[in-house]
């Protein structure tokens, strides 16, 4: 989709013409000839000459922000003491121990008047005082910005917002620095920030108003600020200031997504390592309701391990774990350490000179400093120097921690190959199919790719996927992509964005492509994102700064930043100090409500991002009316969403006990109980507090049904089902059976089509269902009693024969045969065999006159 900025052209030649500003990390102070970033209007260059007054004010005004820039390099920047840290942050009984001193100490003696609110005023009420050096630059800077000169305004205003320098926090006089720079010269620098700071709020004599957010977004879009760019797609993703508009959003983070793959293609072979410093504050308690109450740290996000495993440990005891199994010869533990040196994580940085030491300690094992193989090694031994040898040529190949030396690189992944190392097979790979030391081969590189994707290595399976999609094969190519995906490479997350953006081997879908774009240009935070320098801010204890970054990023879109802030807002103080209850009575109103305000808001905005215990969050808010109106309803609501994803027992709970009260919805004592129930079987840590509830409530439900109150007790299920009659049994046996033949063989005879010979008047649908049960139930029991009656005659006939053949005959021969005929009977009175029935059945035995008939009967059958 083409743009332009045509709409905005009166605009922008009311205020100037544009000029950009490219500064990604402000608020650092670092030395001035540092910043990479800097807008023309910031460039200390004499300008060209129109005339010799013009020529003069112009060097005059150079030469004044040269000065104070030359004060400013020299004012020290201030330090975080050991001790603030420990009394910003408790940690541990120590830590606890000097915060709640602290905060004794500031309470007993330090009664000065206390900061309203944590964001939305300004730090100085009045005219600050000035150092004696920071004075003077600043004198000379207002000298200077008076007469329009861009560099003067653009340096106040960053001292003033951000504290550089050691300037005192003034966002009033930041907001009018920031606009008198947007209008002189329409910087796009200040127009961002005018646009974040009409969002937010933070001027107090400025109130919000969204509408010229957008606008100065918009204006510093359209330059190409990238926080700008970020801001405007999360707004039209979300419908945040305007209607939700799924191009506009695929659009701006598209253009966002192919800033975040320059940045990483620009990096060494395989590309730029993509730091992560956006993560939830809040997890490292627990989550928003402590460990194993959040979502966070509860089910299949609970922790798993007993207490001796590392499931609770920090980096440092990790760290010296591995140190200690190391020292005794633990291979494991050694290739452990150099892993963990060379990626780096949360609070351990990357130490490669440390890296390249294990792994090359690992490597010597297996070959000797000739390249030859040693005999006689483990093949654990083996598996690790080999991967091991993979991560030696990949620094090689890069650079990293050594010179860069395709030659030695090629060398490693050499090695590697004899035991199948992924990494060595992919790296060698890249070197062919880049020509980095070795002639340029497509066909090879993609058999070493092959191989590495093959063993689910996602960065192969993406230049695997390229490759495929150059010679047209979308479909191989996009499995290789969601293979990759799958373990979040950043570029087959924009090749999908791309394919799907672009209608290439499936129909479009806007949808998908902003959400890939939008997960592409998260990815690459250096690009954006100031989130290090928050994490920073908040270890140190300063809340307030560390606020201010995560706002800038949580309005970009980031969903932890905006849980970070929210949570920060909420609790800025523990809520089980006493030392913190007591000085919330010297609060104003006015500020709690503000900042309980500004909480809600990025509550709602996390929970829209799928964070469940922000959704939760958002009932607590509604409830209690913090922020907002009290609404009830507004509460069960965000509730009963939390309840139906089955991953949060607080919001179960929370709906038990509203049902329960009637609070916000209807009471009622049945429903209650049993989302209580479904609470303990979501977290069965829920135990104590669900077993109490369910105690007070069965009470209540008794009570009501005593008093005969109209609330729905417990027990009032639905009656069962009573027993059914053998009539009621034998109804339904034939109707299913004829809805079985109907269903079956309704195509081969069709009773509607082909009705019963005689007429459908044969069956009258007037005859009571009563009385055809009647008569089928009689005529089965005459049956019944026919056969009886019918057998017993047989018997009696049978016995009267045998008795008369017995009397007539004579002599020896008769006598034998009454004496067999009793032995015969004798046998037949003992217990027949198992598997044969006995006298008195119903069919005839061995030696009843009826027996051969019966016998002949079954032949063939």
């Amino acid at each position: 989709m083409k743009r332009t900025g045509w709409h905005l052209l009166p605009l922008l030649l009311a205020v100037g013409t544009a000029q950009e500003a490219q500064i990604q990390d402000v608020g650092d102070q670092r030395p001035l000839q540092d910043k990479e970033q800097v807008s023309h209007s910031t460039r200390w260059e004499k300008p060209a000459a129109v005339g010799r007054q013009d020529d003069d004010g112009a060097q005059e005004r150079a030469d004044k922000v040269r000065e104070a820039t030359n004060i400013l390099r020299k004012v020290k920047p201030p330090t975080v003491s050991k001790l603030a840290r420990y009394t910003g942050r408790p940690k541990g009984i120590l830590g606890s121990a000097l915060y709640y001193s602290k905060e004794a100490f500031f309470l007993l003696f330090m009664n000065a008047p206390k900061q309203a609110n944590l964001l939305t005023t300004s730090t100085t009420q009045s005219a600050p005082k000035l150092g004696g050096s920071l004075s003077k630059a600043v004198k000379l800077l207002n000298d200077a910005a008076d007469q329009d000169s861009a560099d003067a305004i653009y340096l106040l205003a960053e001292m003033n917002f951000y504290i550089n320098f050691s300037h005192p926090q003034n966002y009033e006089e930041a907001f009018r620095r920031y606009k008198q720079l947007a209008d002189l010269d329409g910087n796009s620098t200040a127009q961002y920030m005018l646009g974040f700071m009409y969002a937010t709020g933070l001027n107090p004599a400025v109130p919000v108003d969204m509408a010229k957010s957008m606008l100065y977004h918009t204006f510093a879009a359209e330059q190409g600020n990238t926080r700008s760019e970020m801001t405007l797609a999360y707004r039209y993703h979300a419908g945040i200031a305007t209607p939700r508009n799924c191009d506009e959003a695929s659009y701006w983070y598209k253009r966002v997504a192919d800033k975040a793959i320059d940045y990483y293609r620009s990096g060494p072979p395989g590309g730029h390592v993509l730091v992560r410093d956006a993560y939830r504050l809040v997890d490292e308690s627990g989550g928003v309701y402590g460990e194993g109450a959040s979502v966070s740290s509860a089910g299949v996000h609970a922790k798993q391990g007993g207490p001796t495993s590392d499931a609770y440990a920090s980096i440092e005891d990790v760290l010296e774990y591995w140190y200690m199994q190391s020292s005794k010869g633990d291979l494991k533990a050694t290739f452990a350490l150099a892993r963990l040196h060379y990626d780096g994580s949360r609070g351990l940085k990357r130490d490669l000179k440390l890296a390249k030491k294990y792994f090359l300690s690992l490597a010597r094992l297996y070959w000797t400093e000739n390249g030859k193989v040693m005999k006689d090694v483990p093949p654990s031994t083996e598996r690790l120097a080999t991967k091991a040898a993979g991560y030696l040529g990949r620094m090689f190949l890069r650079g990293e921690g050594m010179e860069q030396s395709y030659s030695k690189a090629r060398i490693w992944f050499t090695r590697a190959l004899s035991n199948g190392d992924a990494l060595s097979q992919y790296s060698l790979g890249l070197m062919h199919l880049q020509g980095l030391g070795v002639p340029q081969d497509t066909a090879k590189a993609a058999d070493y790719l092959a191989a590495a994707a093959d063993q689910d290595l996602a960065v192969a399976q993406t230049n695997l996927g390229i490759l495929f999609l150059d010679q047209g094969d979308t479909r191989t190519a996009t499995q290789y992509f969601e293979h990759a995906a799958r373990n979040s490479h950043i570029e087959a997350y924009y090749y999908l964005a791309e394919m799907n953006n672009k209608a290439i081997g499936r129909d479009r879908s806007c949808t998908i492509a902003a959400l890939y774009y939008k997960i592409v240009s998260e990815k690459a935070e250096a690009i954006w994102g100031s989130l290090n320098e928050a994490n920073e801010a908040f270890e140190e204890g300063d809340n307030q700064k560390a606020i201010l970054r995560y706002l800038m990023a949580a309005e970009q879109g980031s969903e932890n930043a905006q849980a970070n802030v929210a949570w920060l807002l909420d609790h800025s103080k523990p809520r089980w100090s006493p030392i913190a209850w007591l000085l919330s009575f010297q609060q104003s109103a006015r500020g709690m409500i503000g900042d309980a305000a500004l909480a809600l808001l990025y509550w709602t905005r996390s929970a829209k991002q799928s964070n469940i215990d922000s959704m939760v969050k958002m009932g607590d808010y509604y409830l209690t009316g913090l922020g907002t109106a009290i609404s009830p309803e507004n509460a069960a609501a965000c509730y009963q969403a939390a309840a139906e994803s089955l991953q949060s027992a607080q919001a179960m709970w929370n709906l038990g006990w509203m049902h329960e009260n009637g609070v916000g919805i209807a009471q009622d004592f049945h429903l209650a109980k049993r989302f209580y129930d479904q609470a303990l079987e979501t977290n069965k840590e829920a135990y104590l507090p669900v077993q109490l509830s369910l105690w007070k409530l069965r009470w209540r439900s008794w009570w009501n049904g005593i008093t005969h109150g109209g609330i729905k007790g417990i027990d009032e299920d639905e009656p069962e089902k009573r027993r059914r009659s053998l009539a009621e049994w034998l109804r339904d046996f034939l109707e299913a059976d004829a809805a079985y033949y109907q269903q079956e063989y309704a195509e081969a005879d069709d009773w509607d089509a082909t009705p019963m010979p005689g007429g459908d008047d044969y069956w009258d649908d007037d005859i009571d269902d009563g009385i055809i049960d009647a008569l089928l139930i009689g005529g089965l029991v005459a049956a019944l009693a026919l056969l009886v009656y019918y057998r017993q005659q047989q018997q009696r006939a049978a016995e009267q024969r045998r008795r008369q053949g017995v009397e007539g005959e004579q002599g020896v021969e008769g006598q034998a045969q009454v004496q067999g005929q009793e032995q015969q009977q004798q046998q037949q009175q003992q217990p027949p065999p198992h598997g044969q029935q006995g006298d008195g059945g119903f069919f005839p035995q061995e030696g009843d006159p009826n027996f051969n008939a019966w016998v002949a009967g079954g032949v063939g059958h």
